[in-house]
């Protein structure tokens, strides 16, 4: 693992609670599962009581924000020391409902390049069924434009 990417390498410390979660991590109860150069795993036990809109169903922000981790979870495996990533589009997909179920969002790059990251994610529930699918696109940032980020 010495020559892996900086950025796994904070991601694994993360998983294996070497470094705490992002502070929206923590807040809604995700879980970074899995990690390796390209693809992370998150899940999260979506519960009507936390995390249902006011319609009772689970809030399409959750679903959102577990995509979005997951995505950015795997462009951040690719990241070397002094790099950093914006996103600069995200789509998502709806499905079915959700009430209470332990959902995972598996993501992967798709396509990378010195400035782009396209990454693809699916998000199931606790029978394998698809709940929503998610896009994204990130813009990989150096130098002076990586600092602070």
């Amino acid at each position: 693992m010495s020559n892996a990417p900086a950025g796994l390498k904070r991601v694994r410390a993360m998983i294996d609670g070497q470094l705490p979660l992002p502070p929206i991590a923590q807040l809604l109860g995700m879980e970074f599962e899995a990690a390796d150069e390209g693809t992370c795993t998150v899940s999260i036990e979506a519960r009507k009581d936390r995390h249902a809109n006011p319609l009772g169903t689970l809030h399409g922000g959750v679903l959102c924000d577990l995509g979005d981790a997951a995505m950015g979870l795997s462009v951040a495996t690719t990241l070397e020391k002094g790099e950093s990533f914006t996103t600069v589009e995200l789509r998502i997909n709806f499905f079915k409902p959700v009430w209470d179920d332990r959902l995972t969002a598996v993501a992967a790059i798709v396509r990378q390049t010195r400035s782009l990251s396209y990454a693809e994610c699916s998000v199931t529930d606790t029978k394998g069924s698809l709940v929503a699918k998610l896009s994204s696109t990130c813009m990989r940032l150096r130098g002076e434009a990586a600092e602070g980020r």
